[in-house]
């Protein structure tokens, strides 16, 4: 039983590990709402009462088209890959068929690969088939990419589920879509939220597979932006932290919302029933 000093020391750690997590962000808050133009970083709470920075980089960096593009390739991206992981997650997991080991291996060496190391030959691969400077030479790439992780995410919850609940349904007459959708992938709804926010991070954030697919085009995704407004404005930081604000926004929007579905799938599984 945990006693009422243990408890107490317990929060006192949590909150002191979260101011510390925190304390960047905060800094970058102030930061972006200091006076525009001054050089140097100066983080002075009394004069954080710029709000109209945000305003003035929203219009000077075009971060609305920025934005509204890495929205619909990341959106386009998760709603795919989550769709196509789990029946692939629960192939791989509990049906046989001819060369199953092999492919399972081979999925693993492409979450193993470096993006770097295929990046070239994914480009001459897009413009052979005139997929270059468009949305779909990054949204196929990244679909691939994240599949193979998520393929292995959702294997390892399909191993792990209850044997007893699929060898009921298939005494019922269920067959394998209906076991999958009716009694399985009710379950698994932490496991796919999880695997949903870790696809928006990742491909909310992806700078170089945007850079070289959409290099082109008119077309810049947020960290696009972003690292091109730096360029231009590199020792205003007022103007910068509120521009790295507007960018990293979406994802700290979606972790919030599914932070606890987040959190329930990261620790699934590590309770053994």
């Amino acid at each position: 039983m945990i006693s009422r000093r243990d408890t107490i020391v317990g929060y006192l750690v949590l909150s002191l590990a979260a101011l510390i997590s925190l304390g960047p962000l905060l800094g970058v808050v102030i930061l972006s709402l200091g006076e525009p133009g001054k050089v140097g970083i100066r983080i002075d709470i009394a004069k954080a009462t710029n709000f109209g920075n945000y305003a003035d980089v929203w219009e000077k960096g075009d971060f609305g088209a920025a934005i509204q593009t890495s929205a619909i390739i990341t959106i386009v991206v998760v709603v795919l890959s989550v769709a196509l992981s789990i029946p692939a997650g629960y192939a791989f997991a509990l049906m046989n068929f001819p060369g199953r080991t092999a492919i399972f291996a081979l999925l693993v060496l492409g979450i193993l690969m470096p993006l770097e190391s295929m990046i070239v030959p994914l480009y001459l691969d897009m413009r052979r088939f005139n997929l270059d400077n468009n949305y779909w030479s990054v949204i196929l790439p990244q679909i691939g990419f994240s599949v193979a992780f998520g393929a292995f995410w959702m294997r390892a919850f399909f191993v792990q589920s209850a044997r007893s609940l699929m060898e009921a349904a298939w005494i019922d007459g269920a067959n394998t879509w209906r076991t999958l959708t009716k009694v399985l992938l009710p379950l698994a709804r932490p496991q796919m939220l999880t695997l949903a926010v870790l696809f928006f991070v990742w491909n909310w954030n992806d700078f170089l597979l945007p850079l070289v697919m959409l290099s082109g085009s008119d077309l810049q995704t947020a960290p696009m932006a972003l690292v091109n407004f730096e360029g231009a404005r590199r020792t205003d930081f007022a103007y910068l932290g509120a521009a790295s604000l507007i960018t990293i926004a979406p994802v700290i929007i979606v972790f919030m919302l599914l932070q606890r579905s987040f959190t329930r799938g990261i620790l699934a599984g590590s309770i053994k029933e």
